[in-house]
């Protein structure tokens, strides 16, 4: 009987006799449900006519590891005795040796074998159920339904349940392979890696600035988005990191960008990874990856331009989230032109290390010292990585507006009518506790 949703296929286990079923077996594509004995001479003979029916004396060395992991898996025993019990077998001695009794001193078992037949009744016809659930339906066929054969099950524990499901006499009688989930939302979000952009633009690495609470009242976040080759930047403010906030910002960050956006990184923060945004990102075929566990310089470009350029500008000071709006306008407007056109930028130059042989070092000379659209226009073939509508000329335009220190007169002058009003208001609100630096632009 096969379930077309499921792909769960019942069936006698010696219908298995290519190597091709026997992969799917282990694999998990093809579910097996399958109690090949209940004592281990029985199961020395189930191998026995496994490896008869597959000639394992004939097959490769690929071929032969593929079905000791099948014989292994639902075998029941250990490594080191099946592989014991293969080479009596190559050798045409009986795998079933002679019973030997039992020692004197044994220790009593409490559960039979009759008592392990019951559970793998219980758990073929319900499904692998939590631990009290099971121990609950065991209790009740014996007083309510007076079956003598849970005489003893009915005083199971949930914890001696697991012991006994873990026990390899259990698992010759239950053994239950389903088929590998391909439900998306079962695959983790983003690859942990490092962002690869090979001296391409387009791989930008994203952190959130949390300007601060006072009290009750939260404060808004600053978005920071650097591109990793070129140091291109751009940064926006919301109310809070809840998806329906982040997610148009986070759109309307990339689309702000002039090139096309090839790579998306971020630190584990959950305001990235989630299911929302991995499909905003697939849609527009963008690579998601998210920071490694112990390598602090997966996401470090975007926390240094968190202290060097977010906090320049606004300070640490609480700023009420209701001002998020306004804080995003001078953004778009006046900031990311000015840190992209106006504001130089250190980039790293890579030099053999003398000290070590093989190894290199990261160097900043004075010539390396370029704003993000000159780095840009470094670049060999700029013009290809620029979106559609946007040329090298249009930027150099852009830029040569105005000059540098004009350009960081206007952002200082707009912040300034930004934060001076919030100033007075926040001071009215909670008294002389709110400040930021007025002389703090770059």
């Amino acid at each position: 009987m096969v379930d077309h949703l499921r792909m769960v296929i019942h069936l006698n286990e010696t219908q298995i006799r290519t190597l091709e079923q026997v992969r799917a077996v282990l694999d998990g594509t093809q579910a097996l449900v399958f109690a090949p004995a209940t004592d281990a001479g029985a199961r020395c003979e189930w191998i026995a006519s496994v490896l008869k029916r597959f000639r394992y004396g004939h097959l490769k060395r690929g071929d032969r590891g593929l079905l000791l992991r099948y014989l292994r898996r639902f075998g029941g025993f250990s490594r080191a005795h099946l592989t014991r019990l293969v080479l009596r077998w190559l050798d045409g001695s009986n795998l079933v040796s002679p019973k030997r009794k039992a020692p004197p001193n044994a220790f009593a078992r409490r559960y039979t074998e009759a008592d392990l037949d019951a559970l793998a009744e219980v758990e073929r016809e319900y499904g692998r159920l939590s631990g009290p659930a099971t121990v609950a339906v065991l209790r009740r066929m014996y007083q309510l339904y007076d079956d003598e054969r849970f005489v003893r099950l009915q005083q199971l524990s949930s914890s001696h349940l697991y012991n006994l499901r873990r026990s390899a006499s259990y698992r010759a009688r239950h053994t239950v392979r389903t088929k590998t989930r391909s439900d998306p939302k079962g695959a983790a979000i983003a690859m942990r890696r490092a962002p690869t952009p090979e001296n391409r633009p387009g791989f930008i690495r994203i952190d959130s600035v949390h300007q601060g609470n006072f009290r009750s009242d939260r404060g808004l976040y600053h978005i920071n988005a650097v591109d990793c080759v070129t140091q291109w930047e751009v940064v926006a403010s919301v109310q809070t990191l809840a998806r329906e906030h982040m997610l148009p910002v986070l759109r309307d960050m990339i689309d702000q960008f002039p090139f096309q956006i090839l790579g998306f990184h971020s630190d584990g923060g959950t305001e990235y990874i989630n299911y929302e945004v991995a499909d905003m990102l697939e849609k527009e075929r963008i690579e998601f990856t998210r920071s490694r566990p112990r390598h602090c310089n997966d996401n470090a470009l975007a926390e240094s331009k968190n202290g060097n350029v977010v906090r320049r500008q606004f300070g640490y000071s609480h700023v009420p989230a209701s001002y998020a709006e306004q804080f995003n306008a001078f953004c778009s407007g006046h900031l990311n032109p000015f840190l992209n056109l106006h504001r130089p930028c250190l980039f790293g130059t890579e030099v053999p290390d003398p000290r070590k042989k093989g190894r290199t070092r990261r160097v900043h000379r004075h010539k390396d010292v370029m704003t993000p659209l000159d780095k840009l226009l470094t670049l060999p073939d700029a013009g290809s990585f620029l979106r559609e509508g946007i040329t090298v000329d249009s930027l150099q335009q852009q830029a040569r507006s105005q000059t540098d220190i004009e350009a960081a007169r206007q952002v200082r002058e707009a912040r300034e009518a930004l934060m001076d009003p919030i100033a007075v208001e926040v001071r009215a609100r909670y008294g002389d506790v709110w400040s930021y630096a007025r002389e703090s632009a770059a």
